[in-house]
This record gives structure tokens, C-alpha cells and sequence, in this order.
């Protein structure tokens, strides 16, 4: 068994004490991070969002900040602000929680667009600029986003530029039964993330995300990858189909499936697990998110592998 398998099997075990049921997920969740991608979470209110990226910061040794999206929420409450000081005559800078390794955007629809884009410059360069001044962000730097359905009210959309930012949107739904009746007769097994040891510290962790853009790709795999993003731009319930950049999201994602398969290579089963995660918010048409499910899935049944 390579390091990596041995280290995502130790990751999703611990995780999976605390969030139960959820293993497939929590994959998704891992693969995202070690490709250096932002992560959507998108579910009804008690599904486990908040829960999920607590344990990832907890068991990947990362440290942690929440920050609450409320329609109130200006730009400055997330990047920070400068304060004059009249001791020594200059402005110093208070930075503000995205100044850390994982940022829960939690509830992120919940504020206004003005306020979402704060997080864009973060998300895409790693940086930030306040009055005229670029400021790093911690590495590794990750944003794992929640959202509640946008039919639900208070909800702002996220426009199509901000869902880009994402490498991958997934879904927690309701536990299967056997899960939720060990969550049902237990204790409540949120009340063990403090518990919880780290698997990896941050240097092991970008240690694995160079092995991620080495894994190596065979011609084939291009070709069938070309296919399918090609698929997606056919279909007439779409306006559009996959961009160029989102394939190239598409195959840094399965790189990171195959590796943490203990798989120097990619194989055609890496791109169908992560095709729906990666591509499903980057398709726009008059179709709601569960009938791109159904068209992503059209694709990969009409699309030969050879």
C-alpha cells in the first residue's frame, strides 16, 4: 500500500467516526484539497456541512477559521482592516479570518454578492490586496464553502464566476438508515472533533499535493477526457458545457483519486467518480441540479471509453 493510500484510509477512517455513513464524500472532500482545489458543500441545514470541515482542518493539522455569512457581512469582516494608530502615527493591519490555512465560508449565499466576491481574489491568487497592498495567505490555503438550497429564502446565488472558484460541489443527503440509527442511539458523535488527532501536518500535506500533478496521464485517457467535455457542449437542454479550464480541473482531480488509490496513473474510472462533483456547477441551462445529475450521467453512458 503507497504512503498516500495508507494516509487517505487513516484520514476517511477518523473522519468517518464523526461523520458517519459519509465515506464516499469525505473521498471527495480529500481529493479536492490534495489537487489545491476550494470545496462546495451544498444541502438542507443539518446534513453535516459544518461538520465535515471541521474534522478536515482537525485530522489534516491545518488551523481553523469559521466565518458566518450574513446579509449584513461587508468585504472587510473577512479580509480584514487597517486601524489608524495615534501612538505611532500609521495604519495597522488587522487581518481578518481568511488569514488561515481552512476557511469555513459557512452559509456563503446568506450575504450579498458584493461581500462573496471578497473571497474570489483569495480563492484564485492566494493573496489579497487592501489599500493598494498584496498580502499572502497561509499555505496551504483552502476555502470549503456551504450553502443551503437557493430556493430557500434569504439566499443570494452564487454567480457563475464565484462557482468556478470551486474545484468540486458535493452533497451530503440524508444518512442511509443503518447510519442514522447508529447516530440516533449514540452519543452525538460531533461532540468528538475535539478529540480528534491529526494524521499529516501541513508540510506532508503539500508534500502530497506536488505527487498529485506528477501522476501521469496516458494519451487514451486524453482523448476519452476530450470526449466527454465535448459531450457536455452537444447536449440542447445546456447553454454551455465544459470550459477549458474546468476540463483541466477535471483531470488534476482524477490525478488526485488515482493517487490516493495508491495509483501512479489515471484511469478512465478516476475521471466518472469526479466528473459530477467537478463539473455539475459549471453547467448552465434551463435544468434544475438534479437533472444535471441525470444529464452528467447521460454523458458517461453515451460516451465510449475507447
Amino acid at each position: 500500500m503507497s504512503a498516500v493510500k495508507k494516509v487517505t484510509e487513516k484520514i476517511v477512517s477518523r473522519i468517518g467516526d464523526v461523520l458517519i455513513g459519509k465515506d464516499h464524500e469525505v473521498r471527495l472532500a480529500l481529493a479536492c484539497l490534495f489537487a489545491r482545489g476550494h470545496l462546495l458543500i451544498e444541502d438542507l441545514p443539518g446534513m453535516g456541512k459544518t461538520t465535515l470541515a471541521q474534522t478536515l482542518a482537525k485530522v489534516l493539522g491545518l488551523n481553523y477559521k469559521r466565518i458566518q455569512f450574513t446579509s449584513d457581512m461587508l468585504p472587510a469582516d473577512i479580509i480584514g482592516v487597517s486601524v489608524y494608530d495615534r501612538n505611532n502615527g500609521s495604519f495597522e493591519f488587522y487581518p481578518g479570518p481568511v488569514f488561515s490555512q481552512v476557511v469555513l465560508a459557512d452559509e456563503i449565499n446568506r450575504t450579498t454578492p458584493k461581500t462573496q466576491s471578497a473571497l474570489l481574489e483569495a480563492m484564485s491568487e492566494g493573496q489579497v490586496s487592501i489599500e493598494g497592498e498584496t498580502r499572502r495567505l497561509p499555505q496551504p490555503f483552502f476555502v470549503i464553502a456551504t450553502q443551503n438550497p437557493v430556493t430557500q429564502s434569504g439566499t443570494f446565488p452564487l454567480p457563475e464566476s464565484q462557482l468556478d472558484r470551486f474545484l468540486m460541489r458535493i452533497k451530503l443527503g440524508y444518512p442511509d438508515p443503518a447510519a442514522e440509527r447508529l447516530l440516533l442511539s449514540g452519543d452525538d458523535p460531533r461532540n468528538g472533533v475535539k478529540n480528534l488527532k491529526a494524521c499529516i501536518n501541513d508540510k506532508a500535506l503539500m508534500q502530497i499535493q506536488v505527487q498529485v500533478s506528477k501522476v501521469q496521464v496516458a494519451d487514451s485517457l486524453i482523448d476519452y477526457l476530450q470526449r466527454l467535455l465535448q459531450q457536455t457542449r452537444s447536449l440542447p437542454e445546456l447553454n454551455y458545457g465544459i470550459s477549458p479550464r474546468g476540463g483541466m480541473a477535471l483531470l488534476q482531480s482524477a490525478r488526485a483519486w488515482a493517487l490516493m488509490d495508491g495509483r501512479q496513473y489515471v484511469i478512465p474510472e478516476d475521471v466518472q467518480v469526479c466528473l459530477g462533483p467537478v463539473c455539475g456547477h459549471r453547467l448552465s441551462g434551463t435544468v434544475n441540479n438534479q437533472e444535471v445529475d441525470s444529464l452528467i450521467q447521460e454523458v458517461l453512458n453515451t460516451v465510449d471509453i475507447i
